[in-house]
């Protein structure tokens, strides 16, 4: 994936990404995501393509579903979304830590 300033192909990308990862159907990431199990397929097909966009809640129900980060879906910078992604499984002395190492390689 390329970085993109289009947040809505970005979103697209990023939820079917995280979909596959977790090896999860359409319908299945539906249902997992509240989404009427009827509907939930063709729901999620939508959104990947793009006919339809996420309201924000959807937004969180999907990605608690996915167990990733809301922001990933929207990160535009591919390294700081697969970032994102690795700092949510860290403890948090390893995030103080590297925090600690980020803020004196920036400034």
């Amino acid at each position: 994936m390329k970085i993109t300033s289009n947040y809505s192909d970005i979103f697209c990308q990023r939820l079917k990404a995280a979909r596959l990862a977790k090896g999860l159907s359409q319908k299945s990431l539906g249902i997992r995501a509240g989404i009427d199990e009827f509907v939930a397929s063709t729901r999620i097909n939508r959104y990947e393509k793009g006919v339809h966009q996420a309201s924000i809640e959807t937004a969180q129900q999907l990605a608690a579903a996915l167990e990733v980060p809301l922001a990933y879906f929207y990160m535009a910078d591919d390294e700081l979304a697969e970032l994102t992604l690795h700092w949510a499984t860290l403890s948090g002395a390893d995030k103080t830590q590297i925090l600690a190492l980020v803020k004196t390689k920036s400034g």
